[in-house]
């Protein structure tokens, strides 16, 4: 299959023309170097998986820069984070621009070598698997935010998705769609290269433990964090699981959507929701083996939620921008309920705070958003459209401040 073009390679390119260094993180597999080498063919590149490169790096930098000359792309570049030092001499006695691209699976891991040694001469982008956009063929690149504006201009490019739980279980890693592979050959052999690449570098348990761990949180995907079960089901004690917890977030795997915190919410729960970042390494993980299976399974609204969310983080992220202080959840119980009440998704912006409920149905109805009100208690913050995420075949509004809208206007 041809080269599926990347949403983000335009605010990639303008990033580079205007740093001196920029960092691409992701997890493996989901195309950085591929994107990176199509993109940039005339840089040079050093790879850090490559242990005789990475010993040139640390203990004679100065010759492996003679042998790498700039402009270079080091991949892999958290595995020898001392280099970064001998980057920001050369950056500093240099007004180039573009002059070193480095990426990394390990996104927090780097971003700590960069406060310490690249602060201010970075600009740090993330990638992340294949969305329903770049496999569609859309060039439109804005973050799903349900204003009128946005809604105006998604209308512009709106494609059908077909086969969305096909595409679900199948999964977005761009080799998915580059070669005809066995589904459980690919993530079976994805699972022992990370366990074999990432985790013995960070952790030292034996892969089958660890695996055990990843099958028990990825069949809560979608769900509330709750160490004590995950450790139970693993067989390993709370601290561990937190510990191993953020590995996986750190890597790429899941993704902690942090609650909606506010005074006025006192009784709002405070734990974040768990999501696995691609939902085809979450059915491998729990034996989901047809997309058939998963769409009639009683996991199966966990699933479109965890697909729904992990496209509005992608929507983020090719834009270049941080999804991580623009989205929440709630989840609490007001005083006149006698059950909790629940917002899937809110996604604040300028002040305004746009509550979204994803709903595994065709039959979306008013009563879904019946708790977007509990937004209206927040001081200084106005509450904007309501949005149900849904099965529908087209947008419709159910209340003047409440739309039920496709999944293709992600």
């Amino acid at each position: 299959m041809a080269y599926i073009e990347r949403a983000i390679t335009p605010v990639l390119k303008q990033r580079v023309s205007s740093s001196k260094c920029l960092l691409l993180t992701g997890a493996r597999q989901v195309g950085k170097s591929t994107m990176l080498r199509h993109v940039f063919s005339d840089y040079n590149r050093a790879n850090f998986d490559d242990r005789l490169t990475r010993l040139q790096a640390k203990e004679e930098p100065k010759l492996f820069f003679l042998n790498n000359p700039r402009p270079l792309f080091i991949d892999e570049v958290q595995k020898e984070s001392s280099i970064l030092e001998e980057i920001k001499l050369i950056v500093d006695n240099s007004e180039a621009r573009g002059e070193f691209i480095l990426s990394g699976s390990q996104k927090l891991e780097l971003m700590k070598g960069m406060s310490e040694s690249l602060a201010g001469r970075v600009s740090v982008l993330e990638l992340s698997t294949l969305s329903m956009r770049e496999l569609a063929g859309i060039s439109f690149n804005r973050h799903f935010v349900p204003t009128t504006d946005y809604l105006a201009q998604r209308e512009t490019e709106l494609k059908p998705y077909s086969d969305v739980w096909e595409k679900i279980h199948h999964g977005f890693y761009p080799e998915r769609y580059d070669v005809e592979r066995d589904w459980q050959d690919f993530y079976s052999s994805y699972v022992a290269t990370y366990l074999e690449r990432d985790i013995n570098e960070l952790i030292a348990a034996d892969s089958l433990t660890f695996a055990k761990f990843m099958t028990a949180v990825a069949a809560r995907t979608g769900e509330l964090l709750n160490y004590a079960n995950i450790a139970d089901e693993a067989g390993v004690s709370q601290p561990t699981v937190k510990t191993w917890i953020s590995i996986l977030e750190r890597t790429g795997i899941v993704y902690l959507l942090q609650p909606y915190s506010a005074s006025a919410l006192t009784r709002a729960i405070k734990t974040p929701k768990l999501y696995f970042r691609d939902t085809g390494l979450a059915c491998y993980l729990t034996r989901w083996l047809t997309a058939d299976a998963l769409k009639n399974s009683a996991v199966a609204g966990n699933m479109f939620e965890t697909f729904v969310i992990s496209e509005i983080l992608k929507s983020y992220s090719n834009e270049g921008k941080d999804y991580r202080f623009g989205c929440y959840y709630y989840r609490g119980r007001d005083k006149r309920a006698s059950v909790e009440n629940e917002i899937d998704l809110i996604i604040e912006e300028n002040g305004i705070l746009y509550p979204v409920e994803i709903k595994l149905t065709g039959n979306p109805k008013a009563s879904m958003g019946a708790t977007n009100q509990v937004l209206d208690q927040i001081p200084d913050k106005q509450r904007g459209m309501g949005v149900i995420l849904c099965l529908i075949d087209k947008k419709t509004y159910l209340r003047e401040n409440l739309l039920a809208l496709p999944i293709e206007y992600l």
